[in-house]
């Protein structure tokens, strides 16, 4: 569960880029319960996800040649041309130089070394997300990467995260990271190093976020009705919850939990 947002380092924000913003508000519509409102004609079709009035994310069309449908995890910086700097000089890249978003604040996007998209936000006049932890909203966020050890030191660096390896069962490492000077109760992250199975079939780093839902099994049956692929179906996780993994109908990979604290 996330226990720091808005904070420097922690998460602010998320978005998913898609080919048809029509059919994905209405899949996530039928899975979330999600309304979309317009950020208006000049945003060229971006807009704001809600759930019982409060925002939980955003959609918008996909704007980077070869892009496919994916989540993105923006991190809260209050300097936006200083994180990408330190992404440079830290071994990632600028996918997208820090830019004004009207008068809401700034973004820049990012890629980390193991190849990981993310990104940050400045804000402004706003602040990101109105709404976590609450079914319908974002309750955890994941990097599954190629290289954990690379991945961490560079979070380390660019965004002063503390980062702490927890083992897991069957000798599984999971490393939990939050914002510099949060200990271990404050966090929003794990990192995980793909196996070795999966970098053999051609799994590539990516973060997704994980959404609290009421009920893991029946939210799984909805998005199947409605198109999306399960990757990994409901399990029961010790001390997390019950959680499954899905790719939407466009294929953006995206988790469900029902936290066992929730």
């Amino acid at each position: 569960m996330l226990t720091s947002t808005q904070v420097p380092g922690g998460l602010s924000w998320l978005d998913l880029g898609t080919p048809d913003i029509d059919a994905a508000v209405a899949f996530y519509g039928g899975v979330f319960g999600w309304e979309f409102a317009s950020a208006g004609p000049e945003a060229g079709g971006y807009g704001f996800l809600r759930n019982a009035g409060r925002t939980v994310g955003a959609i918008g069309p996909l704007t980077e040649e070869g892009a496919g449908s994916a989540w993105t995890v923006y991190f809260r910086t209050m300097d936006a041309d200083a994180t990408a700097k330190a992404v440079e000089q830290a071994g990632g890249s600028v996918r997208i130089p820090p830019s004004e978003v009207f008068t809401a604040g700034r973004m820049a996007g990012f890629t980390d070394p193991t190849g990981a998209e993310f990104a940050v936000w400045e804000p402004r006049e706003s602040d990101g997300l109105e709404a976590v932890n609450v079914p319908g909203s974002a309750s955890w966020i994941e990097l599954y990467t190629t290289d954990a050890a690379a991945a961490k030191d560079f979070y380390r660096t660019v965004l002063s995260w503390e980062i702490r390896d927890v083992l897991m069962g069957e000798g599984l490492v999971y490393a939990v990271a939050g914002p510099a000077g949060g200990g271990d109760r404050i966090m929003h992250s794990g990192i995980m190093q793909l196996p070795q199975a999966n970098l053999d079939a051609g799994s590539v780093s990516e973060w997704h976020p994980y959404f609290e839902v009421e009920d893991c099994d029946a939210t799984v049956a909805r998005g199947q009705q409605r198109g999306a692929t399960v990757i990994v179906p409901p399990v029961d996780t010790e001390g997390v919850g019950r959680l499954a993994m899905l790719l939407d109908p466009f294929g953006a990979p995206f988790a469900v939990v029902t936290s066992a604290t929730a």
